[in-house]
């Protein structure tokens, strides 16, 4: 398996973009920047994150997309990608982001980061990629990316080697979470033991909700 290292190193300002009728002032236009940045339990110096109701947060301080994900994305659109076109802080080679486990640690030079949950896609990220009906076509793919808390700060930059930590035994992967989002159904038992793992603060609030509803629906 090739060594994991960071491919791009990615920060946005808030710019207007056209989603469905209206026009929203967002970060997600990222783009790679040179030389070290500096990585804070608030997430990368430079980057500014503004529908804080979704994103951004000490849980969701950094999300992370992978060299993996981009070649499926260039295979399937027919074209190359920039880095950070996802609005990703962070670009990693040798890793498939849906095999990765909430509880994973990944440390990059000083930086030592936690994952927590799985992207969930929204109508912005498809009027990033100019297509109406990308929300869906990033479901069907399966290739989330993850957010990830940060457990030490420190400076990072491109090529920096990364090193992986594994996740508690029977940890949730990302891509299972990915699917529970848009599950038809849901596992009582499998709710309750994915709550008992470091999951970000707002999917943990989902995960208590789906139990309660489950629960109620099996009484």
């Amino acid at each position: 398996m090739r060594g994991m290292k960071v491919i791009s190193v990615n920060v946005g300002q808030p710019t207007a973009l056209q989603v469905g009728h209206h026009t929203a002032v967002t970060g997600i236009r990222k783009h790679p920047v040179p030389g070290h940045v500096r990585v804070t339990v608030s997430g990368l110096e430079g980057d500014r994150v503004l529908n804080r109701r979704y994103h951004g947060g000490p849980d969701q301080a950094v999300y992370v997309y992978t060299r993996e994900d981009y070649d499926e994305w260039t295979e399937r659109l027919g074209r190359p990608l920039e880095p950070g076109i996802f609005g990703e802080n962070v670009v990693i080679s040798g890793l498939e982001s849906a095999d990765v486990r909430v509880g994973e640690r990944f440390r990059v030079a000083d930086v030592l980061i936690e994952a927590t949950a799985a992207r969930t896609p929204c109508g912005t990220l498809g009027a990033r990629m100019e297509d109406a009906g990308f929300v869906k076509r990033f479901v069907q793919a399966r290739r989330p990316g993850f957010y990830a808390r940060v457990l030490q700060e420190g400076d990072i930059e491109r090529g920096d080697p990364v090193t992986r930590t594994p996740a508690p035994e029977g940890a949730p992967t990302i891509g299972e979470l990915f699917d529970l989002r848009y599950a038809a159904t849901r596992d009582p038992e499998q709710l309750r033991r994915f709550l008992t793992f470091p999951v970000a603060k707002r999917l943990r609030a989902d995960l208590e909700k789906w139990l309660a509803k489950a629960e109620a629906a099996a009484s």
